[in-house]
């Protein structure tokens, strides 16, 4: 089992330059895979569209949440650390064009050298995907194309270079490069609860991140997923998952239930504290509670 750890979002602290350095250095010293970071382009106050992972339906960051941008936090992070890998959990996907996404994505990799993580996912605040100029009832469909543009222009390229025709994009005899330092091009997971997540994990995806499923909808989630894969020709036993948790409440038990149901990581969340020493001493905890080693 791999831990990724996400930072304490609603504490405000993941611009400051500091707190997230020594949160970095001290996670991957204990041994913990990744960091995962989460994006808002913005958050449109009074949003109506319901967040589907609380009864509420209201996320649990307040509005004026800072939330950097995550592309730009990992490329930071990459410089003040070594081996922790730098992930996305989850980037919303059809905010991004896919050809200025390539390159921002393989040069962090290359200069991480091949650290990077990409989990993506369509978005579920309809507001804030408009005042990107992206029509909600398009998302799915352009973030599977940004799939394959991204997985395209990754690739090999001859003198010719590389051509694309789709819905939302196209262009004829592009050159992008650098290429990502991974052979096979930065893997891309896909984040979300539905059917439609599922099947995308499936057919375009090198993992699966089901938010808050668990029990019978995440056995039912992972069928869909490897029908998908088989239908399209792909080995199911490739794909990795990713399951979530509360850094606090973690214990061997319960990671020994989440490897019973086949996954592969644990996202780990830690308290909302403002103070770097006391997420550390969690962090820690956390460690010698389930025995986590350093990585080699």
């Amino acid at each position: 089992m791999k831990f990724a750890i996400i930072p304490p979002v609603r504490s405000d602290v993941t611009a400051d330059p500091d707190w997230m350095t020594g949160f970095a250095r001290h996670a991957e010293a204990l041994g913990f895979e990744s960091i995962v970071l989460v994006e808002h382009a913005v958050v449109i106050s009074g949003y109506e569209h319901k967040y589907p992972y609380s009864e509420s339906g209201r996320m649990p960051l307040p509005d004026q949440c800072i939330v950097p941008d995550p592309l730009d936090l990992l490329a930071y992070l990459a410089a003040v650390t070594t081996t922790l890998k730098l992930a996305t959990g989850v980037l919303i996907l059809p905010e991004h064009h896919p050809v200025v996404l390539a390159k921002r994505l393989a040069t962090i990799d290359r200069l991480s050298a091949g650290r990077v993580r990409l989990c993506v996912g369509v978005g579920w605040m309809k507001e804030e995907l408009e005042a990107c100029g992206i029509a909600f009832s398009t998302r799915g469909r352009r973030t599977d194309e940004c799939i394959d543009v991204l997985r395209l222009l990754w690739g090999p390229e001859d003198e010719d270079g590389l051509s694309f025709s789709g819905e939302f994009f196209e262009f004829d005899h592009a050159h992008s490069n650098p290429k990502p330092a991974q052979e096979h091009g930065i893997a891309i997971h896909i984040g979300g609860h539905t059917k439609a997540a599922a099947r995308r994990a499936g057919l375009r995806g090198d993992g699966f991140q089901p938010l808050g499923l668990r029990g019978e909808e995440l056995t039912k989630m992972l069928k869909v997923m490897n029908e998908a894969a088989e239908e399209s020709g792909r080995d199911p036993s490739a794909l990795e998952l990713s399951l979530g948790g509360a850094l606090s409440t973690t214990t061997e038990e319960s990671v020994a239930e989440a490897a019973q149901a086949g996954a592969h990581r644990l996202v780990v969340s830690p308290s909302q504290s403002t103070e770097l020493a006391a997420v550390c001493d969690e962090m820690s905890a956390f460690a010698e509670r389930i025995h986590l080693q350093p990585m080699s």
